[in-house]
């Protein structure tokens, strides 16, 4: 759901209540909250209920955060026509709005992220405007798709927008409550897999605007209040390390560890494999490092402000930078020289081999150059 929904104009002076949105942000957890345990004590919840709220859960969450997000609003890959038509249908079933007027809001925030006259969830309004009070409450009047004109040519985009409202009642009230009858749990299908989905499904995807903006980390820049926070990444299908997301917000992958949970990474990467994406954008471990580096020591070089041996130490900081900065440049550059001698671009075996030792040469020198450089700050930082 978006604050542009609503039909009258607003102006930054008197925001003006959307009552549908209030409706549903603020009635679902109460309905939630009363059907969940009276059911469960009169009736009890048995697999085939809690096995649809598991798809429907899996089906929205993933068409926000694949679909919503890293397709529609950060053109991070390209997706086959079926899957954007599941994305459209499932994203609808999340009540989080069209395509349209999500990316449009989605792309106006990482323009202006904190601007709190531009950003329409800047934190720097406080938590619960970020969280929900945007939605709750019009500011800006009709919305602006003047930055989603790529979007308005997906025709998959168009069709979802024009019956959004269609999808949205379908998918959560038709579809669950045809599946409770056929299997004779009518009222329990229908209280997990939309009363309570919707609840849970809205607020982790909120919490990507209100809590991944003030508890976490920032270990690729501080230019913005975004963080990266690993018990986020578990409840938002790995939207959690927003940090890194904000940095570099074209890349498919959130969580660019091996290590971090990223599922919607995962469902990306594996469609790739029969053909369902393509085109995988991603940033290269040089530009990830060079941030981290830059970073770390912007930080440092701050911290020595105070320090009696200042700008001894700093000159000590400035010198082990610039080594570590040539390090990487030069891996960087043995790297690329050994990917083209690996495609066959070099015919040569001897040349090929010394391309390949190299490189590793290279890969060894910039390991031990990050250590002295990580060894050099941390003991700055003491």
């Amino acid at each position: 759901m978006s604050s542009s929904d609503a039909l009258a104009r607003a102006t930054n002076d008197k925001p003006v209540p959307v009552w549908q949105n209030i409706l549903v942000i603020l009635g679902t957890p109460i309905a939630a909250a009363i059907a969940v345990p009276l059911y469960a004590y009169y009736t009890g919840f048995g697999a085939f209920e809690w096995a649809c709220f598991a798809f429907f859960m899996l089906a929205t969450g993933l068409s926000i955060t694949a679909g919503y997000h890293r397709l529609w609003s950060h053109r991070a890959y390209e997706a086959h026509w079926l899957m954007r038509l599941f994305f459209a249908i499932f994203g609808a079933c999340a009540i989080q709005n069209s395509i349209l007027n999500w990316s449009a809001d989605h792309r106006r925030h990482h323009r202006h992220v904190d601007d709190n006259d531009k950003d329409p969830y800047s934190i720097k309004r406080g938590f619960w405007h970020a969280h929900i009070g945007w939605i709750l409450f019009n500011e800006k009047g009709a919305q602006d798709f003047s930055n989603v004109k790529d979007l308005q040519r997906d025709p998959i985009v168009m069709w979802q927008h024009r019956y959004n409202l269609t999808l949205t009642l379908t998918t959560n009230i038709a579809l669950p409550l045809l599946l409770g009858l056929l299997s004779g749990k009518l009222w329990g299908v229908f209280i997990l897999a939309t009363l309570l989905r919707v609840v849970l499904n809205h607020h982790f995807t909120f919490f990507i605007n209100s809590l991944a903006h003030i508890w976490g980390r920032r270990p690729y820049s501080e230019d913005n209040s975004a963080r990266d926070n690993d018990f986020l990444a578990l409840l938002t299908y790995g939207e959690g390390y927003h940090n890194y997301h904000h940095r570099f917000q074209y890349d498919y992958r959130n969580g660019i560890r091996w290590w971090q949970f990223d599922p919607t990474k995962w469902l990306i990467r594996s469609a790739s494999w029969v053909g369902l994406t393509s085109k995988l954008r991603t940033v290269s471990a040089f530009q990830i490092e060079k941030a981290r580096a830059a970073l770390q020591y912007h930080r440092t070089m701050a911290s020595l402000a105070p320090h009696s041996r200042c700008e001894e130490l700093r000159a000590k900081l400035e010198l082990q930078y610039r080594e570590y900065q040539q390090a990487l440049n030069d891996w960087t550059t043995a790297k690329q020289e050994w990917v083209t001698a690996k495609r066959g671009q070099i015919n040569d075996k001897l040349e090929r081999l010394d391309q390949r030792m190299r490189y590793l040469e290279y890969t060894y020198r910039l390991k031990l150059q990050r250590k002295r450089w990580r060894l050099l700050n941390a003991q700055l930082a003491s």
